[in-house]
């Protein structure tokens, strides 16, 4: 490759806000839900960059082709790869995506194609521009992609702060995260955290079934949390970690006396023969891990007897999208209580109009 910046280049990065920023200097974008990614185009060659820089190029190669049919001939763009499924964002398809085997990633790519959505301009031919404001990057990649056809996409801004707050509200319901805001002076940082993110913040009553050990030692890693089903089965739902150090010590002996028997009748006694199904959903611990084969996923089962209140962002089908964070012991719930019911489900949104967004841009 023969451009300005080369791979790999970590993406700029979003510090979390509670309420939505306001301010005459700033730009809001809808927050994707997704891979990041950077494209790197010099004619025919095209690498996908990710945040953590290993490339998912050979696990994209409809984006490779869509990269080729819609991007200028030399350039480097920031965006995110998704997968649309209906009238929403499909993370757990995505997911699926990552396969080490060529066959099944050809296969994949047929049937549940990806999307880029571009919403940075880091380079265009010749010039790097990491030192040019944001402002000035955005329509210098609106003029870059216009014409673009899907599955290439450009996102939808504004700089009225009502409309941005009807974003956060509404779009949930597409499957997207949130809302970034960036200023209009802002260079582009890399691996810096200097734009700002809102996301939907909820609470939820779990049963604590398990945990893993931390990678340091003998102490607690993550709690590992279900919810009771319909039919009475419960579920793994994800984790809460986060804890401090001398935290995490002092749960292995708190959790020390929920340790015997639990395996005896434990609801997911048979994590060893657990299946991730197509869908996501009906998960126990213990599967192996599409990212990385060689981590230890092992846990301690422990007597599905307590309760714990966590904070969570959102919902990825019947389990958390993010870590869940600690917030207290509720030993007033009953576990059996603890069920999918008391889950905040957003109102769906239809999510071709938030696709095109990028095509009616609102610059107040």
């Amino acid at each position: 490759m023969d451009l300005p910046l080369l791979p790999p280049v970590k993406p700029m990065l979003a510090k979390a806000a509670t309420k939505l920023p306001t301010g005459d200097d700033l730009f809001y974008e809808p927050k994707w839900d997704g891979f990041r990614c950077i494209v790197f185009r010099d004619g025919d060659e095209v690498e996908l960059g990710s945040r953590n820089e290993r490339p998912l190029t050979r696990y994209f190669p409809e984006v490779v082709e869509a990269v080729k049919a819609n991007l200028p001939e030399r350039c480097v763009v920031d965006g995110e790869i998704v997968v649309p499924a209906g009238d929403r964002l499909h993370f757990e398809a995505l997911l699926q995506r990552i396969h080490p085997a060529e066959s099944r990633v050809r296969l994949l790519a047929e049937q549940t194609p990806a999307s880029f959505v571009a919403f940075d301009l880091l380079a265009l031919g010749d010039e790097s521009l990491l030192e040019t404001p944001f402002a000035q990057r955005r329509a210098r990649l609106e003029a870059a992609l216009e014409g673009t056809r899907p599955p290439v996409y450009l996102t939808g801004i504004t700089r009225d702060p009502a409309i941005a707050e009807r974003w956060f509200e509404t779009f949930e319901g597409a499957g997207l995260d949130g809302v970034v805001a960036k200023a209009a002076d802002l260079p582009y940082g890399p691996d810096q955290r200097l734009m700002t993110k809102i996301k939907h913040v909820r609470t939820a009553d779990c049963v604590v079934a398990g945990f893993r050990w931390h990678k340091s030692g003998p102490i607690v890693g993550s709690l590992l949390l279900g919810l009771y089903n319909d039919a009475g089965d419960l579920q793994h739902i994800g984790v809460a970690a986060s804890f401090p150090m001398t935290r995490r010590a002092e749960l292995v002996e708190e959790l020390a006396p929920y340790r015997a028997d639990a395996l005896d009748g434990h609801p997911w006694q048979d994590w060893a023969n657990a299946q991730v199904h197509e869908n996501g959903e009906n998960r126990m611990p213990g599967a192996v891990s599409r990212w990385n084969a060689k981590k230890d996923l092992s846990w301690v089962p422990l007597r599905p007897e307590l309760v714990v209140e966590i904070k969570y962002d959102q919902l990825e089908g019947r389990r958390l999208r993010h870590t869940g964070q600690f917030l207290r012991w509720r030993p007033d719930r009953d576990p059996l209580s603890c069920t999918y019911d008391q889950l905040e489900v957003p109102v769906r949104y239809d999510l071709a109009e938030v696709l095109e967004t990028g095509d009616s841009l609102d610059r107040q």
